[in-house]
């Protein structure tokens, strides 16, 4: 069987941790296949979806390298919707009720004050003729439930493995809004089949839901897809993921964290996996050990603090032809190989290296401590070309010389030679500064 396989986000929003987890589980899936990939945008919502944000999901996937083979909106396809719809009205599948969210509400309290599930009771499948006129005569519009049957809905799923259900244990799930549109449910039916969707992954918190539109693919005569829920996202410790951290969007991780493709790649495909948490180079690498069998059914504990470690490894393990173009984009023309490989092992994101640049480029203003052990230690500074074991040398003929030793030896030099006190280390950062800007520094000048 050829694979074939959706990624359907809403643009009414920036993806986020949540939803882009669908994107890489699904892609990789289809890689390690060798399917399709189709991005759909389910853009039905016409008061909230945005072309800003459909333009936003591509750069998003884009920039993770999740490249799609084919390309479809549900805007476009309102003929097909209709058609099929009323053909389930015409076979009675789908039927017209007339109640008020007050009036429902009604209903599944009682429901639930009684201990019994709020599952809806076909009220309307027992409406006559004058109720219903008189329903319209008082303004009101129908929506329309699809009519499940009382019968088991089983499968064999992906991750959770045999899932049942049974019709009887179900509310009939609302397909059509009062004012006529279709909801998603039905929706995502048609496409699935129109495009010959194989597998349809998503989270666990849709197992309810596929049970419902199994039987919506059987009552259009169509092929039931196989099914993968994975489970939902957590907090570090094992709690309900906050609104926080759900929210992260997949910009906020590149234009503000500055984090780099597959340090998400890596963290998002590995959660909730048999499979240690690391740092990989390049999608194929994940495709390579991708595995259903992997997945657990517990919570997949997020925590933003693991994007950090891997993205140092990840630009710890970086060549300077890399990173050079990304550099210079930045507004740093003239770094060479030798500076990059000075600098690479401190930093945690490639926005960093800015910091670096600048401490070894200037201009720095000193902050001076001690200004007689500055004139001291600069006239000590050696005289040959330097290089990484320029510093070490320093700080032998500095304690020959003087009676500084701990904090009181190293600070003041860090906060003349660089303003601060912390960062780089100064062992890779002196030969980077020079000689000239050194003693300038150490006297206490700009440079």
């Amino acid at each position: 069987m050829s694979v074939k396989v959706r990624f359907a986000p809403s643009p009414t929003g920036h993806l986020h941790v949540g939803n882009i987890r669908a994107a890489i589980i699904t892609w990789l899936f289809a890689r390690k296949q060798n399917g399709v990939y189709l991005l759909r945008i389910d853009d039905t919502d016409n008061e909230r979806s945005k072309e800003e944000y459909v333009e936003g999901i591509k750069n998003d996937m884009t920039w993770l390298g999740l490249n799609w083979d084919e390309y479809a909106r549900q805007s476009e396809r309102w003929d097909r919707y209709n058609e099929v719809i009323q053909k389930l009205k015409d076979n009675g599948r789908l039927y017209p009720c007339y109640e008020t969210e007050e009036e429902l509400a009604l209903k599944r309290k009682s429901l639930l004050g009684r201990n019994l599930p709020p599952i809806y009771d076909r009220a309307a499948l027992n409406l006559t003729n004058e109720q219903i006129q008189k329903y319209e005569e008082q303004g009101r519009s129908p929506h329309w439930r699809f009519k499940l049957e009382h019968k088991p809905i089983e499968w064999d799923d992906h991750v959770r493995g045999e899932v049942k259900f049974h019709g009887k244990d179900l509310s009939d799930p609302v397909l059509i809004r009062e004012d006529g549109t279709p909801l998603y449910h039905i929706c995502s039916v048609i496409d699935d089949i129109d495009f010959n969707i194989t597998h349809v992954i998503r989270g666990e918190d849709h197992v309810s839901n596929t049970a419902t539109h199994v039987q919506m693919f059987e009552a259009i005569g169509a092929k039931v897809p196989d099914f993968a829920h994975y489970s939902l996202l957590g907090s570090k410790d094992g709690g309900k993921l906050s609104k926080r951290l759900g929210a992260l969007s997949i910009a906020q991780l590149r234009d503000e964290m500055h984090l780099e493709p597959m340090s998400v790649n890596s963290l998002i495909a590995k959660l909730g996996t048999s499979d240690n948490i690391d740092a990989f180079k390049s999608l194929n690498d994940l495709i390579e050990t991708f595995d259903f069998s992997k997945f657990s059914r517990t919570i997949a504990k997020f925590d933003p603090d693991e994007l950090i470690r891997l993205n140092t490894k990840i630009i710890h393990g970086k060549e300077f032809d890399a990173v050079k173009d990304r550099i210079e984009e930045m507004g740093i023309a003239d770094m060479d190989e030798s500076f990059w490989l000075a600098v690479r092992e401190n930093l945690e994101t490639l926005n960093d290296v800015k910091l670096w640049w600048q401490v070894a480029k200037g201009p720095v203003e000193p902050e001076i401590e001690d200004p007689e052990y500055l004139e001291q230690a600069s006239k000590l500074l050696p005289a040959n070309d330097w290089d990484l074991t320029t510093w070490d040398a320093w700080i032998s003929e500095i304690k020959a010389n003087t009676d500084k030793k701990g904090k009181g030896l190293f600070m003041p030099l860090r906060k003349a030679l660089t303003g601060m006190t912390h960062g780089p280390e100064l062992k890779g950062l002196l030969p980077l500064i020079g000689e000239e800007k050194a003693k300038q520094r150490l006297s206490g000048k700009t440079a």
